[in-house]
């Protein structure tokens, strides 16, 4: 009798077509009420010399009808899953509909367009630590620990380490990038530094956190000349615009000699600016020549290497670029503000494409 049933149902296993067929006879076979199930019910009513026969018999017949719904699940599934694939295509360059998407942050993005606009010019991109000590953010730089040029960055100190003689703090301009590189690099060099840095003030165009792209050129017969031209060409791609004029006011920073502070001339028409011409001028940036002694501060010949150093900020570019008037607004995190001037992931600047893409 359960040689018959067995074959029955493995016929039947063999047969399913589909895994609700396959569910059918399971239930017919093993459930509640399935005729395997009714079969071991009956070894409770036999004798012990019954129970001796019939029960090894009633349990091989359950795990043989076990194995072959588990054996012919696992080719339905597979042949299920075979026909989902080939019928069911997506195309994965089309764009994804009414779904969340991610934007480029403007900073990141200008960030972006700097670096493909110097790439172009020969400058490799550098990074160094956030959190730097006295000397390298400092005291390399020209400005001793009695120099009133301190009072001019507003610093976040850490507070001192028992047995530590550097003194150490939030970085406030990228200018520590620049000694770690001619320290460890040979000239010639030509780097930018983007990265962000800190300094105590609050207000529409002043942030506590902010962000900087240095440049830094050593060689051999370096002039103001070259960084001129280097000005020029940076401003002329970044704008996008061919009709540009910069103007060099002598300044002061301890760490070029001399100094200077780069205007841009701009035009205003309706409230909006324009760069562009000479009808008025613009502050965008400072620079100078590298001053010997930061030179030989990293161990340098300043008889031998000449080079010359910019800073600007890039949260200003990218006000300027892209008429936002409140710095503070690109940290609110505010999802109306980034989904208004945010770019697209796929919007890479590059030079043939323009790079304000």
């Amino acid at each position: 009798m359960t040689d018959t049933l067995q074959a029955d149902l493995l016929s039947a296993i063999d047969a399913a077509t589909s895994l609700d067929a396959l569910e059918a006879v399971r239930v017919g076979a093993l459930g509640k009420s399935g005729s395997v199930t009714a079969l071991l019910k009956t070894l409770g009513g036999m004798s012990p010399d019954e129970r001796q026969v019939q029960g090894p018999l009633l349990n091989g017949l359950r795990e043989a009808v076990t194995a072959a719904l588990a054996a012919r699940k696992a080719v339905l599934e597979t042949a299920a899953l075979d026909a989902k694939l080939a019928n069911e295509k997506l195309d994965m360059t089309l764009p994804v509909a009414d779904a969340p998407r991610g934007s480029i942050h403007p900073i990141s993005q200008v960030m972006d367009e700097l670096a493909e606009i110097f790439a172009d010019l020969g400058f490799a991109v550098a990074g160094g630590p956030e959190i730097e000590d006295d000397w390298h953010n400092f005291t390399a730089l020209n400005i001793p620990p009695e120099h009133p040029a301190r009072a001019m960055h507003d610093t976040f100190y850490f507070p001192d380490q028992a047995g530590s003689e550097k003194r150490m703090l939030l970085r406030t301009h990228t200018s520590p990038v620049q000694i770690r590189t001619m320290m460890t690099q040979e000239p010639p060099i030509r780097i930018i530094a983007p990265g962000r840095v800190y300094r105590s003030d609050s207000d529409a165009t002043h942030t506590p956190m902010f962000h900087q792209v240095e440049g830094l050129v050593i060689d051999r017969d370096i002039t103001m000349g070259h960084l001129r031209w280097t000005l020029e060409t940076m401003v002329k791609a970044f704008f996008e615009v061919d009709d540009v004029t910069l103007q060099f006011r002598p300044s002061f920073f301890p760490f070029t000699e001399p100094s200077v502070e780069i205007d841009v001339g701009c035009s205003w028409s309706g409230g909006t600016l324009s760069i562009g011409g000479s009808e008025s001028w613009l502050e965008i940036l400072g620079g100078g020549m590298v001053h010997p002694r930061v030179i030989a501060n990293c161990g340098l010949d300043p008889e031998v290497w000449q080079g010359f150093a910019f800073g600007v900020g890039i949260d200003r570019l990218a006000m300027l670029k892209y008429g936002m008037n409140d710095l503070r607004a690109f940290f609110d995190a505010d999802l109306r503000w980034l989904n208004h001037y945010g770019f697209r992931a796929l919007d890479v600047p590059t030079l043939s494409g323009g790079v304000g893409a």
